[in-house]
């Protein structure tokens, strides 16, 4: 390792604050730079953590983290330490910090991590599905189309997959969810877990699409069963080379979209986008 001061990593609570670790507690204390997604939120974190914050903060969030790393990375090579939060959970995981730490890791800087609560695994847990293989999946795409083809290349996928989502599109990513996965495929919605109003709601996608139809409030993470074994479900992929196949044989593209769609339980959208996407390739 070259000399230089030591980025550390540091996970906080996703909701209750009494989740912070001695560690993270000592950590904030002695810091001389912090590098938070919102300086307000670490702000009062310190002080539910009764910690006199004297560190100097500096701004780290999704529209600067690029423009940010040099300067971080520099302070870094002259030897100042940084801890780096986020507003909760891991930094890095759906949330900025990945530039930074490959940067300090490729100028050989110490990088350390400290570890703590994540809204993937507590979800995952809590969730009652299979817990030995699972997917992290972020935020679903939000372009309709982008987003149809990434449910129909996950609908064979035997991992449980977890995503992040907004409140605003709960319902409907459920619903599309159900359509290329199929509405019985088991899932959990889980709401602002830690906090006061945690919720978990755990059913199919279908019952969950209708149940949070009128809306739902604060942080969302949805975990979903994998495909099980001898569904019998086939590929987006395998879904276009039968799209060729039959438009081979004579057959418009709609139709033998419409056709292989229905043959293969393939959601029609998800399919039709992959075949334009193939042949604008």
């Amino acid at each position: 390792m070259e000399p230089g001061g030591t980025l550390t990593v540091a996970a906080v609570p996703i909701g209750d604050p009494a989740d912070a670790s001695p560690r993270l507690a000592a950590a904030l204390a002695a810091a001389t730079l912090i590098a938070a997604e919102d300086t307000r939120r670490v702000r009062r974190l310190a002080a539910a953590l009764h910690i006199p914050l004297s560190a100097r903060l500096v701004s780290y969030y999704d529209d600067v983290e690029a423009r940010r790393v040099p300067a971080l990375l520099a302070e870094l090579q002259g030897g100042n330490d940084i801890l780096m939060v986020t507003d909760a959970g891991l930094p890095g995981v759906s949330d900025p910090g990945y530039r930074l730490v490959a940067a300090a890791a490729q100028a050989g800087l110490q990088v350390t991590v400290l570890p703590g609560p994540s809204a993937v695994t507590a979800a995952l847990v809590i969730s009652g599905l299979p817990t030995d293989r699972f997917a992290f999946e972020g935020f679903p795409p939000r372009k309709a189309g982008e987003r149809a083809r990434r449910f129909a290349e996950l609908a064979t996928d035997r991992r449980t997959l977890v995503f992040f989502e907004s409140p605003r599109r709960v319902a409907a990513t459920l619903a599309e969810l159900a359509a290329a996965f199929g509405a019985d495929r088991r899932a959990a919605v889980c709401r602002e877990l830690t906090k006061t109003h945690e919720q978990v709601l755990r059913g199919t996608l279908g019952s969950l699409a209708e149940q949070t139809a009128a809306g739902v409030l604060g942080e969302v993470t949805i975990v979903v069963a994998g495909a099980p074994a001898g569904s019998g479900l086939v590929s987006l992929q395998e879904g276009v080379a039968e799209v060729a196949a039959r438009e081979r044989t004579g057959l418009s593209r709609s139709d033998a979209v419409a056709q292989v769609s229905r043959d293969l339980s393939l959601p029609r959208r998800a399919l039709y986008a992959a075949v334009l996407a193939g042949s604008s390739g």
